[in-house]
């Protein structure tokens, strides 16, 4: 794909972001602008890989707007979310125009509000209310007041090979019983995911921990709990899934998209992903050799104890910095509230923030599913620091499970952090 000029100047500011960090940044508005005539919607996150559900809602606002402004999708980075949350950060630090509405992970939007990068929105508070699952709601509100649209929701779930495996398993137990059975039997690992020193890997191990019962903070998010008992058997179940070969070679630097291939390549019995990867490996993507065999189920649980997966999404916001806010905010009514803007998303595997959608798609199975679990999944916790929690989280749980830290004293350690940042707040 060619880069436009836009796309070329984010890998230039993301260079500079090695070495910038956002507090430092300070830059002319005038040196780079979009027109009020055209609104610059800028996506990330998985979403960025696959530019289709973006380019068709553009597409169709802008049939319906033919006096303008249009829409234009740029993607941001795809590969990490850290890369994302760099680029996002110097730029909107800098007051750069370049784009008028992002699609931004739901984890940025304390930090980003309490920055003053968003616009309030509680204008459409009562239109977003009346249509926004409540999940995706919360995770758009700060401080009382809401500065994001909910655009897609999303859930961790187990993907396996209908193929081999009768049922999915209940249970983690069960899970690596069969899938050591099966994969044995086939020449292929039990079990893939993304276990790189990212977002990702917090995610999954938040996942184990919850599902022992452990919870990181207090429901006002002022005190620590973080059960060192429960993160330490979090800690070790993935430190022996991954000396003993549970995890498929290569987990501790694939991430998401590493994680689809090697599972859709045939190499795995089982795998946790996020809803997107569903319609590439079962449909439209060409290299996948397992079409026709792939089966979705909610997460396993740990043997006594209930189930616990990762609430995910990403939520539309307007820039403080954009050259047409009330075009802007009204394209992000367009995208959130709208009930056929909202399909498209579930039409390419995306799970929408609204709920009537999952209604009008009771008889598909992936909409069945995650009208199932995301009652149930969990947020990681709102907070101005979240990108701090989780740099330290990535760095001790990745030290933890692949040998290089024993795993009483990384949650140590980790404890001992949560505790000064919330002390710091």
């Amino acid at each position: 794909m060619m880069s436009t000029p836009t796309m070329v100047r984010r890998r230039t500011v993301l260079a500079a972001a090695v070495l910038i960090t956002s507090g430092c940044v300070r830059a002319s508005s005038t040196s780079t602008s979009t027109s009020a005539t055209e609104l610059v919607w800028a996506t990330g996150g998985i979403a960025a890989a696959d530019q289709g559900p973006a380019v068709e809602i553009a597409k169709r606002w802008n049939e319906q707007h033919p006096n303008g402004p249009k829409v234009r999708v740029e993607p941001l980075p795809s590969e990490s979310v850290s890369d994302t949350y760099q680029l996002l950060t110097v730029e909107l630090n800098a007051g750069l125009p370049l784009f008028d509405i992002v699609d931004l992970d739901t984890i940025w939007i304390p930090e980003f509000a309490q920055r003053g990068w968003l616009v309030d929105l509680q204008d459409l508070r009562p239109d977003v209310e009346r249509t926004s699952m409540p999940g995706p709601l919360r995770s758009a509100v700060w401080d009382g007041r809401l500065w994001a649209a909910p655009y897609t929701t999303d859930a961790g779930i187990l993907y396996y090979r209908s193929d081999l495996v009768d049922k999915p398993p209940d249970t983690w137990e069960e899970l690596i019983e069969v899938g050591r059975r099966v994969g044995e039997s086939n020449g292929i690992a039990p079990f893939v995911a993304d276990g790189a020193q990212y977002e990702g890997l917090v995610v999954q191990y938040l996942e184990y921990f919850w599902g022992l019962g452990g919870d990181v903070f207090n429901s006002d998010g002022h005190s620590v709990l973080f059960q060192l008992d429960k993160a330490q058997q979090a800690a070790e179940f993935m430190r022996d899934a991954f000396s003993q070969g549970v995890y498929a070679p290569g987990f501790n630097t694939m991430k998401l998209e590493d994680a689809r291939r090697a599972f859709q390549s045939g190499e795995a019995v089982f795998m946790r992903s996020w809803p997107y990867a569903y319609q590439p490996m079962n449909a439209t993507d060409p290299d996948s050799q397992i079409t026709g065999n792939v089966g979705i189920a909610p997460l396993p649980t740990f043997t006594g104890f209930g189930p616990a997966t990762t609430l995910g999404g990403h939520n539309l916001v307007v820039s403080a910095f954009s050259r047409n806010i009330p075009a802007a905010t009204e394209f992000i009514k367009f995208v959130s509230t709208s009930r056929d803007m909202q399909a498209v998303l579930a039409q390419r595997s995306r799970a929408p923030a609204m709920a009537a959608v999952y209604h009008d798609l009771a008889g598909d199975p992936l909409m069945a599913l995650m009208a199932k679990v995301l009652p149930t999944a969990k947020p990681r916790l709102a907070t101005l620091e979240w990108a701090t929690v989780s740099a330290e989280m990535q760095q001790q749980i990745f030290a933890a499970y692949t040998g290089i830290r024993e795993p009483k004293a990384a949650v140590k350690a980790l404890r001992e952090i949560l505790v000064a940042t919330v002390a710091d707040q």
